[in-house]
C-alpha cells in the first residue's frame, strides 16, 4: 500500500511538473487575495465590528450562519469567511508545491512556512474573540494580541511572497559573508514592522477615542490624562518618517551594491511606495481617519512590506556569495 502510494504520488508530481510555470501566478494571486482579507480585518476594525459575531468562534453567536440583524455580524462573518477560503487556497498552494518541485525547492518551504502563519493568523483572531479583546475594550492584552496578529500577518505574507519568488526561479536567500548589504536590509526588515504595529495600535487609538477635529486630535495625543493608547498613537507618525528616510536610504545603497534588474526594480518600487504611503497617511490624518482612508493606507503599507522581502531576497542570493568567493 505505501509503495503504491509513493508511485501515485511520483506519477502526480512527474504530471504536474510542466505547470510549474503557472505555479508563481497562482501564488501571486494567493498574495493579493490575502492583503484584501487583511484590508478586510481593518474594516472590521474601524467600524467596530470585532464583536458582530459575540464571543463565539468559530460559529457566529449559536450558528454556523447567523442572521445578519446588525451591519456589524455581517462585516464580521464575512471577515471569517474569508479567512477560510483563504486556508483552502494556501492548501491548494501548499500541494501544488509539493508536486511540482523536488525535495528541498525553498517554494515548498515557503509554501508550508504561509499555511503555518495562516493557522497562527485563526489562531490568534480566535483569541482576541474569545477573551473579549474587541469593541470597546482597552486593555494592555489587547494591544498585545494585536500586535501578535500584525506581526504575524507581515510574516504570512512575505512567506506567500517568497513563495511566489522561489516558484518563478528566484534564488535562495543567504545571510551570511553578504556584508553591509545583508546588516542594512535586516534593519529594514526589523523597523518596517515596528512602525506598521505602531500603525495598528493608532488604529485602534483612532477607533475608541474618535477626535471631532485635527487640532483637538493633536492636543490629545500630548494632554496628561488622556488614554494610553491616544499617547501611543502619537508615536506612529515619527516612527514613519524616520523609516522612510532610513528605507529610502537603504534602497538606495542596494541598487548601488547590487545593480542587477530585480534590485533595482524594488528598490525603484521602495522609494514609490514609501512616499505614497507618507502621502495616504497625512490624508487620513488630516481627515480624522475615515475607514476608506485607513484601509487604503494598510493596502500601501502592506504592498510596500512585501517589495521589501522581495528587495532583500533580490539582494542576497546564495549565488551571489558563492561567485564573489570563487
Amino acid at each position: 500500500m505505501k509503495f503504491q502510494a509513493q508511485q501515485l504520488w511520483r506519477a502526480l508530481s512527474n504530471r504536474l511538473a510542466p505547470t510549474r510555470s503557472h505555479f508563481p501566478t497562482y501564488a501571486w494571486i494567493v498574495l493579493g487575495y490575502n492583503i484584501l482579507v487583511i484590508v478586510w480585518g481593518q474594516v472590521v476594525l474601524a467600524s467596530g465590528s470585532g464583536d458582530g459575531c459575540g464571543d463565539r468562534w468559530p460559529l457566529c453567536g449559536d450558528h454556523l450562519i447567523p442572521t445578519f440583524k446588525r451591519l456589524a455580524t455581517l462585516i464580521e462573518y464575512l471577515h471569517r469567511l474569508s479567512t477560510g477560503v483563504d486556508t483552502l487556497l494556501l492548501l491548494i498552494l501548499v500541494a501544488w508545491a509539493f508536486l511540482a518541485f523536488p525535495k528541498r525547492h525553498p517554494a515548498r518551504f515557503g509554501a508550508l512556512l504561509a499555511l503555518l502563519f495562516t493557522f497562527f493568523e485563526a489562531i490568534l483572531g480566535a483569541i482576541l474573540v474569545l477573551f473579549g479583546l474587541v469593541d470597546k475594550n482597552t486593555s494592555v492584552a489587547r494591544v498585545i494580541a494585536m500586535s501578535a496578529h500584525q506581526s504575524n500577518t507581515l510574516l504570512l505574507l512575505a512567506s506567500i511572497a517568497l513563495t511566489a519568488w522561489w516558484g518563478s526561479g528566484g534564488a535562495r536567500i543567504q545571510w551570511s559573508h553578504q556584508g553591509i548589504v545583508a546588516k542594512l536590509l535586516l534593519g529594514l526588515l526589523i523597523t518596517v514592522p515596528i512602525v506598521a504595529i505602531s500603525g495598528a495600535i493608532a488604529g485602534l487609538a483612532d477607533t475608541l477615542y474618535p477626535s471631532h477635529n485635527l487640532a483637538q486630535a493633536i492636543g490629545d495625543d500630548f494632554r496628561s490624562g488622556t488614554p494610553y493608547l491616544v499617547h501611543l498613537r502619537a508615536f506612529h507618525p515619527f516612527l514613519a518618517v524616520l523609516v522612510m528616510v532610513f528605507a529610502c536610504y537603504v534602497a538606495s545603497r542596494i541598487w548601488q551594491l547590487r545593480p542587477t534588474l530585480h534590485t533595482k526594480r524594488y528598490a525603484q518600487r521602495v522609494y514609490l511606495l514609501f512616499f505614497i504611503e507618507l502621502t495616504a497617511g497625512v490624508v487620513n490624518l488630516s481627515l480624522l481617519a475615515p475607514i476608506w482612508a485607513r484601509g487604503l493606507h494598510l493596502l500601501i503599507a502592506d504592498l510596500l512590506w512585501v517589495n521589501v522581502v522581495l528587495l532583500a531576497a533580490a539582494a542576497l542570493p546564495k549565488h551571489y556569495v558563492a561567485t564573489r568567493n570563487a
